[in-house]
């Protein structure tokens, strides 16, 4: 009937939840929770709210959170209000979210590669410099 990729566990929109929750796969709220949610993906729908610390590999936020968010890929939609700081490998926040708080990017697995390549370029960018004198 549902395959595993398209199973989903959803707070229904009247649902308030108090507590710690911890799902597989992909989760969405459109009630109100208060605690911390972990989950491999997350959609927060427009009127949902999330009080707590938010852990997840993706996580788009059409809603309200208070709390830090601690994921891979963070999308603040339009209407996202998030109160708090995002640990995060990618953020993009869309025109109209509102976002109070820091933002603080995880190294990437490529980044050190990035970083090794630029300070190579760096390095032998110094060795090319010829300094030349010209008489006046």
């Amino acid at each position: 009937m549902f395959s595993k990729a398209e199973e989903e566990t959803v707070i229904a929109k009247n649902l308030k939840i108090e507590g710690t929750v911890t799902a597989e796969g992909k989760v969405r709220i459109d009630g109100k929770l208060i605690g911390d949610l972990t989950c491999t993906s997350l959609v927060i729908s427009e009127n949902a709210e999330i009080i707590g610390t938010i852990t997840a590999d993706t996580v788009v936020v059409d809603g309200g959170v208070q709390g830090p968010i601690k994921g891979g890929d963070v999308i603040l939609k339009s209407d996202a209000n998030v109160v708090g700081d995002i640990h995060h490998t990618a953020l993009t926040i869309e025109k109209g979210a509102m976002f109070d708080g820091r933002s603080k990017q995880k190294a990437d697995p490529d980044s050190e590669t990035r970083k090794k390549l630029y300070n190579k370029k760096a390095e032998s960018d110094k060795l090319n410099v010829v300094k030349t004198e010209h008489a006046a």
